[in-house]
């Protein structure tokens, strides 16, 4: 019995390192599809050169799309390994963790499709008629829709996900308690960020420019810890 039950644990171990993979690849892949490829493209209340660098950059732009696509299937594939390694600790968290992940994937997916409306907008193979500054202002009303619908929104689940994790960490002692705790205040940042944007029209940017910190030493923190160490389980003894 008490070898079976200390065989039962290794798995717990694997999969810590195989979370802090997957972790590692949502972090590259968002870097590319969230912040620097954007940054390439969007100007912010100029459509024209909005939509000159999008076409040229066009191939960063898909490549965008696509890290975008990935970071979504392989964040699946990140909180079900999570969800093995602490279903044992406490069931129901560990399921809202899944959950809270799950409901997000729909709107970054469509999300990207607005992102591709752009792409064929600014082409002229969607809407082919429309005059030149049309297709400009369309380019940008569809990437600003982007904005909103596959960044801004989904940010409340980024956020929200995190919580229990953050709870399932500390009580499970698999990881440091301290990454527990970033990771309920990195979660709260997130969701304290989209009601500056939703609601406070950023009138809490001087606040919020700096809650980046708390969700990026958590969730960084966290993915060093899992590719490093791993998940820290103690055996039970055979005798």
């Amino acid at each position: 019995m008490n070898k079976h039950t200390s065989t039962a644990w290794e798995p717990s171990r694997k999969l810590g390192r195989i979370a802090g993979v997957l972790y590692l690849i949502i972090v590259i892949c968002g870097f590319l599809g969230i912040m620097y490829a954007p940054s390439q493209v969007m100007v912010r209340g100029d459509a024209p050169a909005t939509m000159h660098n999008l076409l040229n950059h066009e191939f960063l732009f898909r490549a965008g799309m696509a890290s975008q696509l990935l970071s979504s299937v392989v964040f699946i594939l990140l909180v079900l390994a999570l969800y093995r390694i602490f279903r044992g600790i406490h069931a129901r968290r560990a399921q809202l963790m899944v959950v809270l992940v799950l409901v997000q994937i729909p709107l970054v997916f469509l999300g990207e499709g607005f992102h591709l409306a752009a792409l064929m907008t600014a082409k002229g193979e969607l809407m082919p008629s429309l005059a030149l500054i049309q297709r400009q202002e369309t380019v940008y009303l569809f990437l600003r829709i982007y904005t909103y619908g596959s960044i801004i929104l989904p940010m409340v689940f980024w956020g929200l996900w995190l919580i229990p994790f953050g709870q399932l960490v500390i009580q499970s002692g698999y990881l440091p308690k301290i990454l527990g705790i970033w990771l309920i205040l990195g979660g709260v940042a997130y969701v304290i960020e989209v009601i500056d944007y939703l609601l406070l029209a950023e009138r809490l940017s001087f606040v919020t420019d700096y809650f980046f910190v708390f969700h990026s030493v958590a969730e960084l923190g966290t993915m060093a810890w899992l590719l490093a160490k791993g998940i820290q389980v103690k055996e039970r003894s055979h005798s």
